[in-house]
């Protein structure tokens, strides 16, 4: 049986910090940004840990090996 590949998708927006939280950024900052209020865009900036339930899939997404 072969090696299981990184979801390249995956990777690129999603890491794994050093204690093992899956960090990522917030959606929604693309476009229609005149109908969201500028508190909800400034909280949107700041990126953002993944729940411990969804961890472990991305995590299996995108390990390396």
């Amino acid at each position: 049986m072969g090696k299981i590949k990184t979801h390249k998708a995956t990777a690129k927006r999603f890491s794994v910090t050093k204690s093992g939280k899956v960090k990522m950024n917030h959606t929604h900052r693309r476009h229609k940004l005149g109908l969201k209020t500028a508190k909800r865009k400034r909280q949107l900036r700041k990126g953002g840990y993944l729940s411990e339930s969804m961890a472990p899939a991305i995590k299996f997404l995108i390990q390396k090996t």
